[in-house]
């Protein structure tokens, strides 16, 4: 009997972790750590498990792949979330568009939107099962692929029922950059919207206003050599090779909740210096965590989402796209809500679903 089961990630933000069983084996679909300090990647979860696939290289998603290595299992994944893996790592690479052939079962992936590498992944098992990882269709830098019907999703809801598109999200952010004094730090994930960001604020305020901490023009340079992005990647080639940041208004640096990198470095110097909330401000644009919540409560933090997950329209159009009948609402606190919201499909949470 094939089944699945979300082992994580159902009930909360993160650590991501699927449990896939067919024909006597058992798979997982990612292997998560965080985003919170306090959530662990379970090594009970691999316990019989044969195998890991891994969608994109983002932490709530990849951190817990030290035990799969560990355990000597192999992991499947692209060729860029592969080089996040530890190096003993038993890597067998998944295309960024194609199909694979695993112990009999064809595995479908495609760009998730969401990552540089990033995948979403459709399994041929039964009416066919589609684990979206987390995705996008609302980015102006990463590729959507639409996957094949499935009768059984693992839906990214990491928003929830928030309807808001990236129209308004960006009228928001703008509105409060045009207000802010001096310099302005913007914490990211290098693979994930550092690149779009920075095309962001180099079309409306020109490039020299935009620096890039070394991890991100490391990763960046890497993307303007991919031939799977979109060409809109070479506007930001300008500031590969820029520096020092302190030159410019726009710092994008890892980490994304600044509690480490080049972000934290300037959060701490603007803090012990006073500069912070007087002549220096922090934008986060993403989940944050309790670190980065605690420096949005003073003055000179602020928030400002970016979409890099679907908004509740895009889960619904998804769901009607792959003609699902069941769902499990991935990623979000209060899945429950679907089950009085008309999204189209049977919710599942906890327990397992034959497929």
């Amino acid at each position: 009997m094939d089944t699945v089961r979300l082992l994580s990630g159902i009930g909360d933000k993160g650590p991501a972790c699927v449990q896939l069983n067919h024909g006597g084996r058992r798979w997982l679909l990612d292997c998560g750590f965080g985003p919170e300090a306090h959530a662990q990647f379970d090594p009970r979860w691999l316990e019989g498990a044969e195998a890991v696939f891994i969608t994109h290289d983002h932490i709530d998603h990849i951190g817990g792949a030290s035990h799969a290595v560990e355990a000597g299992l192999p992991i499947y994944a692209t060729a860029q979330t592969a080089k996040a893996l530890p190096p003993a790592a038993r890597v067998h690479l998944l295309p960024e568009q194609g199909e694979t052939m695993i112990h009999g079962v064809r595995l479908t992936t495609g760009r998730n939107g969401h990552a540089m590498g990033g995948v979403w992944m459709h399994f041929a098992l039964g009416d066919g099962l589609f684990y979206s990882g987390d995705w996008s269709e609302e980015s102006n830098w990463f590729p959507f692929d639409v996957p094949p019907p499935a009768a059984t999703a693992i839906l990214d809801c990491s928003y929830h029922l928030d309807d808001v598109p990236q129209s308004d999200r960006l009228a928001a952010l703008d509105d409060l950059l045009d207000g802010l004094e001096g310099q302005v730090l913007l914490p990211v994930p290098p693979s994930g919207r550092a690149g779009e960001l920075a095309l962001h604020l180099i079309r409306r305020y020109g490039a020299q206003s935009v620096m890039l901490d070394p991890e991100c023009q490391a990763t960046l340079r890497a993307a303007l050599a991919s031939t799977m992005l979109s060409p809109q990647v070479q506007e930001i080639a300008p500031l590969l090779n820029r520096g020092p940041m302190d030159r410019a208004r726009f710092l994008i640096c890892d980490t994304p909740n600044a509690d480490g990198g080049a972000a934290w470095g300037y959060v701490r110097a603007w803090i012990e210096s006073e500069r912070l909330g007087r002549d220096a401000s922090v934008v986060f644009t993403g989940h944050m965590t309790a670190h980065a919540r605690g420096i949005c409560t003073v003055p000179g933090g602020h928030f400002r989402r970016w979409n890099v997950h679907p908004p509740l329209r895009d889960q619904v159009a998804m769901l009607d796209r792959l003609g699902a009948r069941r769902v499990a609402p991935a990623f979000c606190t209060r899945p429950e809500d679907y089950l009085v919201e008309d999204i189209g499909a049977e919710i599942f949470l906890h327990d397992p679903v034959r497929l």
